[in-house]
């Protein structure tokens, strides 16, 4: 059975980022309508739901590769600042027994510090600069 899915596929695009993305608004659009009491307004939703499903699965069994390519590459590009952010604050709390995080007063870049009590001279990996720092 994998193998006739894969086969089905050969030559497909497939799920990428922005399919992922797609499918959670698809959710929350269809899960909106639950709380909608008005009729027309329900079924409104409900029709633009389901075309965010059909345009979903458009996007996966496309053949036009390069296409889709660029349109997930516009979406990564929109939504980096906000992959970046969210990345940060992860590691940040993944990293918080062992490691610090300082912001280079110069160049505005995150660096990852080793958490060693007192006060130091920390580099800046991006742009050279050197800055005092304090860790508690």
């Amino acid at each position: 059975m994998k193998q006739k899915l894969a086969a089905s596929m050969y030559g497909r695009y497939g799920f990428d980022e922005l399919g992922q993305f797609l499918i959670i608004v698809y959710f929350i659009v269809a899960l909106c309508t639950v709380f909608i009491p008005n009729f027309i307004a329900r079924i409104v939703v409900n029709v633009i739901s389901l075309l965010l499903l059909v345009f979903i699965f458009y996007r996966i069994f496309s053949k036009n590769i390069p296409k889709r390519t660029a349109e997930n590459s516009v979406y990564k590009k929109r939504t980096r600042k906000i992959r970046e952010f969210f990345l940060l604050q992860k590691n940040k709390w993944k990293y918080r027994k062992t490691h610090v995080y300082r912001t280079c007063p110069s160049c505005g870049a995150h660096i990852k510090l080793k958490k060693i009590k007192g006060e130091h001279d920390c580099a800046c990996p991006k742009c050279g600069k050197t800055f005092h720092i304090k860790v508690k």
